[in-house]
């Protein structure tokens, strides 16, 4: 019988029984497609880390319905963060926040702070509108695997192991969801995602600090011990094919695709200029970087199951509409062991 199913009013209704009786549902978002289980409740979110492989201390993003009340999971909604919300939610856009009473240690990874997004795909919004909750939601992966960005994806990361799957056909955005830390002075990016630093400094009129910047300021104040949240995605090594995987400038790439070639290997390369190797697959990329973000986890899939010996990937260009892809590729390529 088929674990993937059409989100149909009566399929909805479904996965909401399976979500209240503590069970995991893959569901899509406009980011990739999510693991999802009832953040409420304890033994629902341990299955999600068990299911996934995922480290204990590693939290995980409540998603929320539109006008969803944020105090059940956020002690304060600050004036920042309400800002960002009537700008970019539902979207891709997760905020960090000051964690209420009652929030589960296992959502948060044990920290005092917590992560909430209103997603803005359809079928994500009708479960969790039906669902009346929230729910936890990390990618629908084996914990450091290339995220998925269909139903089939997730069914071949699971298999019989998850027994709903609602489809909601290929992801738009296709990277994971931005992340702002709005909990202290300052904004604080912790995850570059389809939402730019820049769009979130004009919607705010300040700017917003970069992980390094907001290191460097705490470490400049001696007095606190005060450190950044742990966030979803945040590891050198996640993202990551089997297959070892070497970003390359465009202007070295025909010479390392010609010494691999030589020293016998079997190639992937994603690049914007054709190649044509013998014993390997090119696959065109976008110049764009929405449509890149779109492609992205998709082509590392495709590439990871043709059995080469190495990936190469034309490095993007170094400008802050493609930083979300850069974050992505450069976790890709040390999980995957190649750098």
């Amino acid at each position: 019988m088929s674990r993937i199913f059409a989100p149909t009013p009566e399929a909805i209704a479904q996965a909401v029984s399976v979500l209240r009786a503590g069970g995991l549902v893959g569901f899509p978002s406009e980011t990739v497609y999510g693991l999802g289980g009832d953040a409420s409740q304890a033994d629902a979110v341990a299955r999600i880390f068990a299911a996934k492989g995922r480290p204990n201390d590693h939290p995980v993003i409540v998603h929320v319905a539109p006008g969803a009340d944020l105090s059940r999971w956020a002690r304060e909604v600050p004036p920042v963060a309400q800002v960002l919300i009537d700008r970019f939610w539902p979207g891709p856009l997760t905020l960090v926040m000051a964690r209420a009473d009652g929030v589960l240690d296992a959502v948060t990874g044990g920290q005092n702070t917590v992560a909430v997004r209103c997603p803005s795909h359809p079928v994500a919004q009708a479960l969790l509108v039906a669902f009346e909750g929230g729910l936890a939601g990390p990618s629908a992966n084996r914990f450091g695997h290339v995220s998925p960005t269909t139903a089939q994806h997730v069914d071949g990361e699971f298999g019989s192991e998850l027994t709903m799957i609602l489809d909601g056909g290929p992801c738009q955005v296709g990277i994971e969801s931005t992340i702002v830390d709005v909990t202290r002075d300052e904004p604080v990016l912790l995850r570059p995602g389809h939402i730019s630093a820049q769009a979130l400094a004009q919607a705010l009129g300040r700017p917003v600090l970069s992980r390094a910047q907001a290191e460097a300021k705490i470490s400049a104040q001696a007095k606190t011990q005060a450190t950044l949240p742990r966030v979803s995605g945040a590891l050198a090594a996640h993202y990551a094919p089997r297959t070892p995987l070497a970003l390359v400038a465009a202007e070295r790439l025909n010479d390392v695709v010609a010494e691999e070639i030589a020293a016998g290997r079997r190639l992937g390369i994603w690049s914007v200029a054709p190649l044509a190797p013998s014993g390997g697959t090119w696959l065109p990329a976008p110049a764009e970087p929405e449509a890149y973000a779109h492609e992205l986890y998709a082509v590392l899939r495709r590439l990871d199951q043709l059995a080469l010996d190495r990936l190469l990937i034309e490095t993007p260009p170094d400008t802050p509409a493609w930083a979300g892809i850069h974050d992505r590729l450069g976790r890709a390529a040390v999980g995957s062991g190649a750098e």
